[in-house]
């Protein structure tokens, strides 16, 4: 999965606009794949669920800038008032640290002091860790902070509509496929 979305990281930053810096180098994209695998092995959350995560926050690039709405969400997983960032109010970090992509990962999937990470929202929907769909509510949580009282991950509200269903495609291989979800 990681070697199928290399050529959307090396675009990534171009692609999101001009606000969010140089595309990342090779190094920079193997730190991303460092990062992922260690936070993988220290949450005990899925490598592939993380990358999938990630991509859609960020596409990759590791000077994404930061979304605000009401809450500073920075890095490539776009975290609740997360710490890491080689994008900090437009001043770029070039090359982005290994230090900052780690950071970045982990305030993602193990969370921050004002945000739950991947880590928790999965061991709150699923406690026993053996629900699949469990990976999709998550991503919806994620994305919005809640689920539809009707159960129906698409609704985004404020948030991205079919989040839910593009980290399922991304899962099953989707890489440069536009979402075709129209809600």
């Amino acid at each position: 999965m990681f070697n199928a979305n290399k050529g959307v990281m090396r675009v990534s930053c171009v692609n999101l606009g001009a606000d969010n810096g140089p595309d990342d180098s090779e190094e920079e994209i193997g730190l991303v794949l460092n990062a992922v695998q260690y936070v993988a092995y220290l949450t005990n959350v899925d490598h592939r669920f993380i990358l999938a995560i990630l991509l859609q926050e960020s596409k990759g690039c590791v000077r994404v800038r930061t979304t605000n709405n009401g809450v500073p969400n920075p890095g490539l997983m776009q975290a609740h008032d997360g710490a890491s960032s080689c994008n900090l109010n437009g001043n770029l970090q070039t090359p982005c640290p290994g230090s900052q992509i780690f950071g970045m990962v982990f305030d993602g999937v193990g969370g921050t002091s004002t945000g739950d990470g991947l880590a928790e929202i999965l061991n709150q929907l699923a406690p026993s860790g053996n629900d699949a769909q469990a990976y999709y509510r998550a991503a919806r949580r994620y994305n919005t902070g809640s689920i539809a009282d009707d159960g129906n991950l698409d609704e985004g509200g404020r948030s991205t509509n079919c989040y839910a269903s593009d980290v399922a495609n991304r899962l099953t291989g989707w890489v440069w496929a536009q979402s075709t979800c129209s809600l």
